[in-house]
């Protein structure tokens, strides 16, 4: 097999690192692990990734709790750092290098972003996690995969979620939510459909990513996703 993307950015959503007992599920990150180390080593593709953190802190959720919108987005940037320690460890024991690349420095966990750098650690195989957002408050980690994918020239954002692609309603609540299969970037953006954000999708449109949704909680599916199988819904320029 061979992949049919030579670099991808993979955004990971943090409620996928935490199960309804632990804030990190060492299961997930193990399996998922295996399969980010075999398809960089295997199918040789280059992969850079950003994680979420709402598994540990959501700032939209503690925000209603009364804390400053500014502060809660802050500590919601050190959750996606805590999470890209948990990662990194899970696949340096499958034998890949990662960097951490943190948009708020934290010298002791992880390198400030330096596209050049980054750009070297993908051309020899290292797995690059990309941590704390954008730097940013206001602004969400789906923005900052969107962000992250155009600076690295990804070929693809490829969006794992628990979900297996884009319907054009919840399809938890509804028994007749519509899967679209293939989508235009300009229509999910229409259309207000809550994949992503209105900022990630217009940055996605304008330096021409195409994005893949898909559930990455199956095994075998970020393969399939690299391979070109029809999976998931696919978000064309």
């Amino acid at each position: 097999m061979k992949s049919k993307y030579h670099r991808v950015l993979l955004k990971l959503s943090g409620e996928l690192f935490g199960n309804e007992k632990e804030n990190l599920d060492i299961n997930f990150l193990n399996r998922i692990s295996k399969e980010i180390a075999y398809c960089s080593r295997d199918l040789g593709t280059q992969i850079a990734i950003v994680v979420g953190g709402g598994n540990i802190v959501r700032g939209k959720t503690i925000e209603k709790l009364g804390f400053d919108r500014i502060s809660a987005d802050y500590m919601g940037m050190l959750a996606t750092a805590i999470n890209s320690m948990a990662l990194q460890n899970a696949l340096e024991k499958e034998g890949v290098e990662t960097r951490i690349v943190t948009a708020i420095e934290i010298r002791a966990i992880g390198e400030p972003f330096i596209r050049r750098k980054v750009l070297k650690h993908l051309d020899n195989n290292r797995i690059v996690i990309f941590a704390c957002g954008t730097g940013n408050p206001l602004f969400t980690t789906d923005t900052a995969a969107a962000l992250r994918a155009g600076e690295i020239k990804a070929d693809i954002l490829l969006k794992g979620t628990k979900v297996d692609g884009v319907y054009d309603k919840d399809p938890k609540m509804y028994s007749d939510a519509k899967k679209f299969d293939y989508l235009d970037l300009k229509t999910m953006l229409n259309l207000e459909l809550e994949v992503m954000d209105q900022t990630a999708i217009a940055l996605c449109r304008e330096n021409k990513i195409p994005i893949l949704v898909f559930d990455v909680t199956k095994e075998g599916n970020l393969t399939k996703a690299l391979i070109g199988e029809k999976i998931g819904t696919f978000v064309e320029v």
